[in-house]
């Protein structure tokens, strides 16, 4: 049913007079048939999506492919099948690798259809009836208890201490208790107490509602709506090399054009000359280009990995290196995902808790001393209640503490252990005989236990605690009147530091009791103190939230907690923000709601923490923050967390506590929800555009080299240098053989302490453009100038000359690789031999030239000729000297100006 009304504003009993149904015998036959075709299935609409053939053809849709396939089809009809079959090879590798990739990426609308409930209780005809939930219809009464999931979005009516868990869809931490009391229009999905999503768990308590949408008009399937419509946005590597490939083709198009125009100037026929200009942009494409940087982008896939980075789509890989706002949920991200006791007010004292999480490995300290039981009865009995007015158990598995049960009880475990008490010791002195279990009524559990002397334990909510306290132990542990103002001072004190707060009360029954019942907790209880308990920020994401921001990364804060806590967390992790009476600012989702496009806008940008936000909003302050020209990274773990996920230039969902929902919108999953898996990946994510960045310029001089020989053999008249068979073989033998080689390149030192790079800075600066020039110009020069003395002064053979030429731009090229192993630092500042793989590359480059030269099958493929000695000193002169240029050119740059590695 479409949303037409605020159902969680509306009173349960009008609800059923909109939708005509009676809450005690649900709709009829007839009713369900009228429905079921006024409103459809409750299912999820799948989308239509491209074929697999359309994808398929859509990996060629890439200027740089469009070339490649251009001269494919004309080597081959002018009879050059090798030429046209390597040239094309290279094509197709690169699409089925492309390919592959995005099929493994569209999953995330099927993962949601999984998200709806098989089977569900309802009424109908006045009758109990178990059906599948995708039978639901809009005004269906439906039964739920303990262990269900909600089939549809349904408005509660009547409860028994429901408890739900919605952090799949919220992102709240910890289960909502629910109500059936109507709440404010404005309140954002995890404020709508009185009300129950499709997708989410029933973990205690039973009840009843009644269905007010189903299938697409879901809080879930208008999630699913979003992931559909977000936008799939190129990344900033995609949109670089697709200006760059235009770029190009400008200029292979220029070039070609003025080489056709001086051929025919020159007399020569359309046919010949359109062959050399052929020659010309098969030298000019750097047909390796889209190989290589997919295998760089796959062995960066590999580092991130080693890093607990899990990549889906390669060029995920360079995006991180790019971005410069993180969206981090706050939960199992950026805290331990364990609640963790750390303040205890008894007894007069405040007492720290050492330790974080569920290892019980810590100590109760006073001053920063331990605690001694025997000298504070308040604190031991505060303890002792926390164990054994508890039903949650503390277990050790594989080295690893957890919780069975509540993580709020689990924490009290913990922080009792850490006090030197024993669940096990405890529960054989002092037996439990009964209990009172935790009801929103009453917001209070306690249990009877035996032993020398009965005794009453009894924890809760502070307020409810304190109304049935009349005594309190002081600091010598005498029984004195309860102050409850100084109580409540305390408690709003530990709540303002974004600490969730437990009160703790005892009594010695007057009469032994078989049972214990509310009378007996009704007032003369002994309050015995407070516990304030945190999901406490993991020490490595304080480190590594540091070290973003000191390279210049915002790190922002989007959960479904509440705000005081989550400023708490974000105060203790050091995240930087717009800042109000000192304190960290945030805002929530009412608040959100209230901002007008450009108030969201700066609010998106300056504000570090936003609380109790809703799906949409997740997904707006992704966009506000794009609009405003940042590469955003978004982590979530939820469906809630869906349409954010894609819509980023980044997912990254978690792998833990990740759903599939989450999983399958993402770029990046995290092996370990650990927010400093993002700050290494980032760092990787740096190093590989640094190296692609690196190949980028060491093959474009090349490329240039080439196309200049031969514009320079059509300008003076004479037989081509270079034959295209040839130009693809330098291309493609160097671009694996050498120019891979740079993806082994270590990260450069102070990688981490520099801005990231602006999304609109191109590949290829101005300074890199020079020396593109000037080492393009030099190989110009000398691979025409040894092919023309070998063939006009040495009276040597074309194919000869051809051979030499063919070889200076391969060795110069090997010589040029030390150069590029830095796009700024001189060659002495990072190191000779920290990357042994140039050597390896320009070994087997050496060798496979040679069989080049020398063996007769190669002499009849390419056309080359075995060389002379004086020949080989001639190129390795060349080579040399390119090397000595380049690095007295670097040396002078670093000198002048401050590199933007360092």
């Amino acid at each position: 049913m479409k949303q037409e009304f605020n159902w969680h504003n509306i009173d349960a009993t009008e609800v059923a007079r909109i939708l005509n149904v009676s809450i005690e015998t649900g709709l009829s036959s007839p009713e369900v048939e009228e429905k079921t075709l006024k409103y459809g299935k409750n299912v999820l609409t799948k989308k239509k999506r491209q074929s697999a053939f359309a994808r398929f053809l859509l990996q060629f849709h890439q200027p740089l492919i469009y070339i490649l396939l251009a001269a494919t089809v004309v080597t081959f009809f002018l009879d050059e099948i090798v030429d046209s079959a390597v040239i094309f090879g290279v094509v197709l590798i690169n699409a089925i690798i492309g390919y592959i990739q995005e099929t493994k990426a569209l999953k995330a609308i099927d993962a949601l259809e999984g998200s709806l409930a098989q089977k569900a209780a309802v009424i109908r005809n006045g009758k109990k009836q178990i059906i599948e939930s995708v039978e639901i219809v809009p005004g269906d009464v439906v039964l739920l208890r303990s262990g269900d999931k909600f089939p549809a979005d349904i408005r509660l009516f009547e409860l028994q201490d429901m408890q739900v868990d919605e952090s799949a869809l919220t992102g709240e931490s910890v289960p909502v208790q629910k109500h059936i009391d109507p709440v404010p229009a404005e309140n954002v999905l995890g404020d709508r107490f009185c009300m129950g999503f499709s997708s989410t768990n029933v973990t205690y308590g039973q009840g009843r509602g009644i269905v007010v949408a189903t299938g697409d008009y879901t809080e879930v399937g208008k999630i699913q709506q979003s992931i559909a419509g977000a936008q799939d946005l190129e990344t900033p590597l995609t949109e670089k090399i697709k200006k760059f490939s235009h770029l190009l083709l400008k200029v292979i198009i220029g070039l070609s054009f003025i080489l056709i125009v001086i051929g025919l100037i020159r007399g020569e026929s359309f046919g010949e000359i359109f062959m050399v200009a052929v020659a010309l942009a098969v030298g000019a494409i750097p047909e390796g280009l889209p190989v290589a940087v997919t295998i760089m982008l796959a062995l960066g896939v590999s580092k991130m990995a080693k890093r607990k980075a899990i990549i889906r789509k390669l060029v995920a890989v360079e995006t991180l290196g790019s971005t410069n706002v993180i969206c981090s949920d706050k939960t199992g991200t950026l805290t331990e995902n364990q609640m963790t006791v750390q303040k205890i007010f008894a007894g007069g004292y405040f007492f720290n808790v050492t330790g974080l999480g569920y290892n019980p490995e810590g100590t109760v300290e006073l001053n920063g001393l331990p605690a001694d039981l025997q000298l504070f009865k308040s604190l031991s009995l505060c303890l002792q209640a926390g164990i054994l007015c508890n039903d949650s158990g503390l277990r050790e598995k594989n080295g690893a503490w957890m919780i069975e049960g509540e993580p709020t009880e689990g924490a009290l475990l913990v922080s009792g252990y850490k006090g030197g008490f024993k669940l096990e010791e405890l529960e054989c002195d002092m037996p439990r005989i009964s209990s009172i279990p935790f009801e929103s009524e009453y917001q209070y559990m306690a249990t009877l236990h035996g032993g020398v002397q009965q005794i009453i334990f009894m924890k809760g909510a502070s307020e409810a605690i304190l109304e049935r306290c009349n005594w309190m132990y002081d600091e010598n542990g005498d029984l004195t009147a309860l102050n409850k103002t100084q109580i409540l001072s305390e408690v709003e004190e530990l709540a303002s530091q974004g600490l969730r707060v437990l009160g703790f009360a005892m009594k010695y029954p007057a009469t032994e009791l078989e049972r214990v019942n509310h009378e007996d907790t009704g007032l003369e209880m002994i309050f015995l103190g407070i516990q304030g308990m945190i999901d406490p920020p993991r020490k490595e994401a304080i480190e590594a939230v540091a070290l973003c921001q000191k390279a210049g990364i915002d790190v922002k804060m989007i959960t479904g907690d509440h705000a005081i806590t989550a400023a708490s967390i974000a105060e203790q992790i050091g995240l930087q923000g717009l800042r109000e009476n000192g304190k960290l600012k945030a805002l929530n989702g009412k608040e959100l709601q209230l901002l007008d496009n450009g108030d969201f806008g700066d609010a998106a940008e300056s504000v570090a923490v936003f609380a109790r936000v809703s799906p949409d909003q997740k997904l707006r302050l992704v966009k506000a923050l794009q609009e405003r020209g940042k590469i955003v990274a978004m982590t979530g773990d939820g469906v809630n967390d869906g349409p954010a996920l894609k819509q980023a230039n980044i997912g990254v969902a978690m792998g833990i506590t990740g759903t599939d929902v989450a999983k399958d919108a993402s770029d990046m999953v995290l092996t370990d929800d650990n927010f400093s898996s993002i700050e290494g990946a980032v760092e990787e994510g740096r190093g590989v555009f640094d190296n692609l960045t690196k190949f980028i310029v060491w093959t474009l001089p090349t490329n240039l080299g080439e196309g200049l020989v031969i514009l320079a053999a059509v300008v003076v008249g004479s037989q081509l240098p270079i034959l295209p068979v040839q130009l693809l073989w330098i291309n493609m033998t160097t671009a694996i053989l050498l120019g891979l080689m740079l993806a082994f390149e270590p990260k450069e030192p102070g990688i981490m302490d520099r801005p990231p790079r602006p999304a609109k800075q191109p590949i290829l600066t101005t300074d890199l453009i020079m020396r593109t020039l000037l080492v393009g110009t030099l190989m110009m020069f000398a691979a025409f100038g040894l092919y023309s003395y070998e063939v006009d002064f040495a009276n040597q053979s074309v194919s000869y000359g051809q051979t030499v030429a063919t070889s200076v731009f391969i060795f110069m090229e090997a010589a040029y690789l030390f150069n590029c192993r830095s796009v700024v630092r001189p060659l002495n500042e990072i190191g000779f031999f920290t990357n042994r793989w140039v050597f390896f590359g320009i070994g087997a480059m050496t060798f496979f030239q040679l069989i080049y030269i020398y063996t007769s099958v190669m002499n009849t493929l390419f056309n080359s000729s075995p060389l002379q000695m004086d020949s080989w000193w001639r190129i390795i002169g060349v080579s040399v000297a390119l090397f000595v240029i380049v690095t007295i050119e670097k040396r002078i740059r670093f000198n002048l100006s401050k590199p933007t590695n360092k």
